[in-house]
This record gives C-alpha cells, structure tokens and sequence, in this order.
C-alpha cells in the first residue's frame, strides 16, 4: 500500500490536475491513499477571510474571487453544470455563519482555512471519476483525531490508528483521496496541523497502516542542498538519512514539513520526493542509510524576529530568569530558532507571527529590557566547507552568528 501526497501546486489548475490523474493512473490497481492540499494559494485567501471575520469585516470580495478560481478549474476539468460546481460554491459562500460563533480567532481560523482541502479533493475526485478511476473520497477528520491546540492541532494516536483500521477495505477497491493539514477535535471542531501541514498527515495515514512508502510529488527534481531560487547551482540529494532529513526539516527547508519525519522513521517507512511534471526522474529516497561526505545545505528562514532580553540592574543571567523566560514561550506555543546568551542578555530568534511576538514582549518586558527587530532572515549552513563558513560569515547586515562543529547560522538584516 502507498501513500502519495499532492500539495497546493500540483493541483493548482486544470492541467496540473489533468497530470494528478495520469499518475495515478500508473498506480492503478494498487492499493493507494492519495493526500491532497488546497489548490494554489488558496490558504493565502482563507486566511484573510477569517482574519475579515474576526474583526467583523465582510470578506465578500475574497470568497467572491475564490469561488470564481475554483468555478474556472472545475470548467477546464468537468461538463457544463456538473453537481459539484454547486457544491463548491456553497462550502465558500456559507463561510461568514462562522463569524456568528463564539470562537477564539485560532478555532475560527481552523474552520474558515480547512475549507481549501474540502474543495480541492472533492474537484479532484470528480475529475478521477470522470476519467474511470475507483475513487473513494474520504473526510480526513473521521479518521485523524487531536486535541484542541486549534492551528498546532496535537494528534491522538491511540484513536487515529484505531480509526483507520477501516481504511484498507476502501483501498482494496479503489484509490482513497482525502485532505491533507486537517484532524477534527474531540469536541468535534475541525483542527489544523500546523500550516503546510499536509505532508505530516501522509505520514500520519502511513504510519498507521504500515504503508510500504510515501511519496511527495513537487515541482523540483527531490530534495536539494538548497532553494534553486535562491541558489541555481543547488544540487538535488539522491538519497538522504532520515536524522539529516529531521535536521534540515528543523532548520526551516520547506521541501518537507518538519512533522512528517518522525512518524516515517520510528516505523521505517522510506519518504521519496519525486518530480511532479517527470515522474520518471529518480528523486530523493529518504530512509534509514548512512551517507558520507554530504554537501553543504543551505537553508534561508525569512521572517524572523529577533528578541532581546536584558537585565535591569546588572544582574548576571541566571537559571530562574531563564526559566522565566521559557516557559512564556512554552505557554504561548513559540518555537525558538535560535538562541544566544551574554552575562547580561538573552536573545532568541523566532517566527514573526505578530500576535504572539507582542504577547510574549509584553509578558517579558516586566521583567526584563526587551528590545526586538523583525523582517530578518535565518541562514542556516549544516555540513558546511571552508568556503561555505567564509562566505556566509561574511554576508552583509549580519545581526548575529553562531556556530558548532558542522552548522553554522547567520541572522541577517536583508
């Protein structure tokens, strides 16, 4: 049984949808669960719908220009008032009652963004069908459970794995499609995984029914040593330890989600990432190897937000103030990027998500000088060379440098 995973886009308008099919088609008659995200930027979007909604702002004007890209992609893919077309209208328009709930923007959040996975997977099963597959489509929410952290949604595995124990039955006569980035609460609201987190409920699906591999299908040749946009020489990895992959994961590459590692590799499940567009391309195997001598990897983490911290009165930096430090991060759900400490400050770098930076400045500044700068980049260097560790150190606008023996990381003001 395989697990592929179609992000936003490869299913972002009729001809990459067209292509979605005929790979599949290559698979027909094996057991296969198919992951699909949103179409496109289509949780660009969402976002600013639930962000209108919560501050009580008609968000027409998006979900109007939403309804009309979906409209043109089901034309391109299925005749002339096919009943989906309604049916994605409706899941669009019917957005705004959220605003009529009682929930936290987190939670309104989870229930306006989550419609991009509903749609795209309902198109794409329309389109599979029209072209004679065995399509079985499946709500991801019936089967993966989480707490309620609303955006972060925590999986509950005892209850996810018992939950897809029905799942090979539907594989055994057709291909399953369902939503990446989604769960559903114990309380029954829809949760999301964290964003891009598609390539984590493969992985979830994989693990819990002891898939024989998963597979990302992108728009670039497998994983490289860094973006190509940024660097055109990168080179692409033919194979890669998952404990490489985990690290480049946690340094910020977003070829994979940081997620989807682990699962794969506490069950030995290989993860491929293959080209979307030359499916006969080797990719990158990620699995359980060794590989010596790997290439610098060069990572970039734009919006980052440097945060400084610095005692009052003179006093050294010391393990209850530290504590204090942590546990505000813990409790606001940060994740530190990087750290650095003196005798009489303490500065970490974060993602800039604007309401919990200032949430934590506020908590901090009552005990501490709190100082910050935004708009920074994060360039992480992991098995780096001469070269590499010179040119990189020596970048212009650097903030602040650190390095261990084989990851060097620079803060940049761009």
């Amino acid at each position: 049984m395989k697990v592929f995973k179609f992000g936003g886009a490869s299913v972002r308008h009729a001809t990459a949808i067209r292509q979605v099919g005929n790979l599949l088609k290559r698979y027909s008659g094996e057991p296969t669960l198919v992951v699909i995200s949103a179409m496109g930027k289509t949780t660009n979007a969402l976002e600013r719908v639930a962000e209108a909604l919560h501050r009580k702002q008609s968000p027409s004007g998006e979900i109007e220009a939403l309804v009309a890209y979906h409209q043109e992609v089901i034309a391109g893919l299925l005749p002339e008032n096919h009943p989906i077309a309604n049916e994605v209208k409706n899941l669009f328009v019917d957005l705004p009652h959220w605003a009529e709930k009682s929930l936290g923007f987190d939670a309104l959040y989870d229930q306006v963004v989550s419609t991009g996975e509903l749609v795209s997977t309902k198109i794409v099963s329309a389109f599979l069908e029209q072209q004679n597959l065995p399509v079985k489509w499946v709500d991801a929410r019936q089967y993966i459970v989480s707490d309620n952290t609303y955006r972060e949604g925590k999986v509950d595995w005892d209850a996810t794995r018992k939950l897809c124990q029905s799942l090979p039955g539907l594989m055994n006569t057709g291909i399953v499609v369902t939503q990446g980035f989604i769960a559903k609460s114990k309380e029954g609201l829809t949760t999301t995984l964290g964003r891009e987190g598609s390539d984590y409920t493969a992985a979830i699906f994989a693990a819990c029914l002891g898939a024989e591999s998963v597979t990302i299908w992108k728009d670039v040749p497998g994983v490289m040593n860094a973006d190509p946009k940024r660097l055109p020489d990168a080179i692409t990895f033919d194979e890669l330890p998952f404990r490489e992959a985990a690290e480049m994961t946690y340094y910020g590459a977003s070829v994979i989600h940081p997620k989807t590692i682990k699962p794969l590799a506490n069950h030995g499940i290989p993860l491929l990432v293959k080209n979307f567009d030359n499916p006969d391309l080797p990719g990158t195997k990620i699995y359980e190897t060794k590989v010596d001598q790997l290439p610098p990897l060069i990572v970039f983490k734009d919006n980052q937000c440097l945060i400084s911290c610095r005692v009052t009165d003179y006093t050294f930096i010391h393990e209850e103030q530290l504590s204090l430090i942590f546990t505000a991060l813990s409790e606001l759900d940060i994740r530190i990027n990087l750290m650095q400490n003196s005798a009489i400050s303490f500065s970490i770098v974060v993602d800039f998500r604007e309401d919990k930076v200032l949430n934590l400045i506020q908590r901090l500044s009552s005990i501490f000088q709190v100082y910050y700068n935004t708009g920074l980049t994060l360039i992480t260097v992991k098995n780096y060379d001469t070269r590499t560790f010179d040119a990189y150190r020596k970048k212009p606008g650097v903030l602040l440098e650190q390095s261990s023996r084989s990851t060097l990381q620079v803060l940049i003001k761009p």
